[in-house]
C-alpha cells in the first residue's frame, strides 16, 4: 500500500524532526498547523512537506481538513501527530498491506514511550487508534478531548504494527498544561451526557477493545468527581500491573490520575454551578464587590 501522511502540529519543533525521518519512505507529507510560533513550519518545508495552516478547534476537524484539502496523491493516508514514530517494521508491514472489499480503515496500536522506555502495562498496551483510511471513505467526528473515526465497525480492521508514542517529549508542565484542556473537554461531555446507562456500561465486556475502554470511561462518570484520581491510579499501577514497569510505571500512573483529579474538579464545578465574572457587580475603579479584586494590569503577551 502506498500512502500519503497528514501530521497534526502545534509548536512542535522539538518533536517534528524525528517524526518526519521516519517517514523518509513516503512521497506524499501534509502538515496541517495550528499556528506555530517556533520553528516548526519552517522544519517541515525542509523535509519536503507540504504545510496548511487552519485554527484548532478540536483533532476531527484538522483530520477532516487535511483530508478535504490536503490535495493528497495517494488513495490510502496515514494520520500522525508529531510525537508519533513510524518505525521501520510498521514501514514494511504498510507497504505489504493488500486493501480489501469493504475495508476503509485500520486501528492501529500505540507503544507508549517514556523516558526511553515502553510502558507495556501502564500504557494500556494494546491501546488502538484509526490511523490508516481511504482519503474518500474515513472522516473523524469529535468526541471529548480526541476524535473518533465516522465509519461502521465492519469496515474496520486491525494492524498490527505499532507507532511509537512519545506523549511526554515537551517535558511534564506542558503535558500538565494540554491535559488541563482536555480535562475541561472530557469534563464538559461528561456532564452533558449525565450518567451512564446499562447499556453503555454493558460495552465493559465487548469483544473489542476499544469498546471496553469507551465502557469503562462511562462507567467512571458514574464515580463521585473526587474518587476518580485515587481509582486511576488503582485501575493503572495495580490492575494493569503497572507497577511491573518500575519507576516510569509509577510516574505514568500517578501522571494520569492528576489528570482525573482535574476532570474531578471540572466535573464539581460545571455541577455546582458558579458565578460568571460578568455577573459580578463592579465598582468604578474595575473591582468586583465583595473583596475578590481583579488584576488591572494587561495579561503577558504570549
Amino acid at each position: 500500500m502506498i500512502v500519503s501522511t497528514l501530521i497534526l502540529t502545534y509548536n512542535e519543533a522539538v518533536t517534528l524532526p524525528a517524526c518526519l525521518a521516519a517517514l523518509s519512505w513516503c512521497d506524499d507529507i501534509v502538515v496541517i498547523d495550528s499556528g506555530s510560533r517556533d520553528q516548526t513550519v519552517e522544519i517541515a518545508h525542509s523535509f519536503g512537506a507540504r504545510v496548511l495552516t487552519r485554527p484548532f478547534d478540536n483533532f476531527a476537524e484538522q483530520r477532516n481538513f487535511g483530508l478535504d484539502n490536503g490535495e493528497l496523491r495517494n488513495e490510502w493516508v496515514l494520520h500522525l501527530d508529531a510525537d508519533e514514530i513510524v518505525t521501520e517494521p510498521f514501514a514494511k508491514a504498510l507497504a505489504s498491506l493488500e486493501p480489501q472489499p469493504g475495508c476503509d480503515a485500520w486501528r492501529v496500536p500505540f507503544k507508549m514511550i517514556l523516558f526511553g522506555k515502553w510502558l507495556r502495562h501502564a500504557g494500556m498496551w494494546p491501546a488502538y487508534q484509526v490511523r490508516i483510511g481511504h482519503v474518500r471513505r474515513l472522516r473523524f467526528i469529535s468526541v471529548g478531548h480526541g476524535q473518533r473515526e465516522a465509519v461502521p465497525p465492519e469496515k474496520v480492521s486491525i494492524f498490527r504494527e505499532p507507532l511509537l508514542h512519545y506523549t511526554f517529549a515537551h517535558g511534564f508542565r506542558a503535558w500538565l498544561e494540554k491535559h488541563l484542556r482536555y480535562a475541561n473537554d472530557e469534563a464538559r461531555l461528561i456532564v452533558s451526557d449525565g450518567k451512564a446507562n446499562g447499556a453503555v456500561i454493558a460495552q465493559l465486556f465487548s469483544r473489542n477493545g476499544n469498546t471496553r475502554w469507551r465502557g469503562a470511561k462511562a462507567l467512571a462518570s458514574l464515580l463521585p468527581p473526587f474518587a476518580r484520581p485515587f481509582a486511576r491510579f488503582v485501575f493503572i499501577y495495580f490492575y494493569r500491573l503497572g507497577f511491573l514497569d518500575g519507576a516510569v510505571g509509577f510516574v505514568y500512573a500517578f501522571m494520569l490520575s492528576l489528570y482525573e483529579g482535574m476532570i474531578g474538579l471540572l466535573i464539581y464545578e460545571l455541577r455546582h454551578g458558579r458565578r460568571p465574572l460578568s455577573e459580578s457587580k463592579r465598582n468604578e475603579d474595575g473591582d468586583v464587590a465583595g473583596g475578590v479584586a481583579v488584576c488591572r494590569q494587561p495579561p503577558e503577551p504570549n
